[in-house]
């Protein structure tokens, strides 16, 4: 387990959307807990004007605005002078696609800062001198990086040693270990004529563990056969 929480700082554009986020369910009992600090930074109140203005048009033309260098600089050079931070991440579409292996690694970081993109980006320039990894959520545009911030978060601290009650819940998720997870039953055995698999209830754990492994392998055949793949290259 870490000696300290791990450190999460997100700066963003419209902090009210995470704000109850981080306050509820896992994230919350996390911070509740002592076992994950996350600060949210507003980053209007980095800007040089009176009009709190953090963005301007593109040079070269173009629709939609750019969020300036300054403030964002501001923001992340103020936080780098008070701790170091092992990653500057910057939640964005053509960033590399977030999976769970990167969830794990980043789970074992001591502390990170976490960029939510917005309008139509952010000025190249913070991208080459302050960001240290690039991740997006999935092949589609949000409104804002918030939402990409808070699954990031969500993902990590959920693998943070003592979060979970469960710890073997967590091992046993999907994409754990490459393979999507097999169906999951509960009472009552029997509902409206359909019953859960007899192996389920046969208290044999040998024979249980067998058929939960092959039900992850042909769900995950059907569903993501890319899974499969990446994993026979990696073989």
């Amino acid at each position: 387990m870490l000696e300290s929480p791990i450190r999460i700082d997100i700066v963003c554009v419209v902090p009210q959307i995470l704000e109850s986020f981080i306050s509820t369910s896992i994230v919350g009992r996390a911070r509740q807990k002592g076992l994950a600090e996350i600060v949210l930074h507003n980053l209007h109140d980095y800007a040089t004007d009176t009009f709190r203005h953090i963005d301007d048009t593109p040079y070269g033309g173009g629709a939609g605005m750019v969020i300036q260098c300054e403030p964002v600089f501001r923001c992340i050079e103020s936080l780098q002078n008070e701790r170091a931070y092992e990653e500057v991440i910057y939640l964005c579409p053509d960033g590399a696609v977030l999976e769970q292996r990167t969830c794990n690694e980043l789970s074992l970081k001591g502390s990170m800062i976490l960029l939510c993109g917005h309008y139509k980006g952010i000025d190249q320039r913070i991208r080459d001198v302050l960001v240290t990894r690039e991740i997006s959520v999935g092949d589609y545009v949000l409104t804002g990086g918030e939402i990409a911030a808070a699954v990031l978060t969500d993902a990590i601290v959920r693998l943070v040693p003592g979060v979970v009650g469960d710890a073997e819940s967590v091992l046993e998720d999907s994409f754990m270990h490459g393979l999507l997870d097999a169906p999951l039953y509960t009472k009552p055995a029997e509902f409206r004529g359909q019953k859960v698999p007899d192996v389920l209830m046969s208290g044999n754990h040998a024979l249980i563990r067998q058929w939960r492994a092959e039900q992850a392998l042909e769900r995950t055949r059907q569903r993501r056969p890319d899974l499969l793949s990446d994993r026979e290259d990696a073989s």
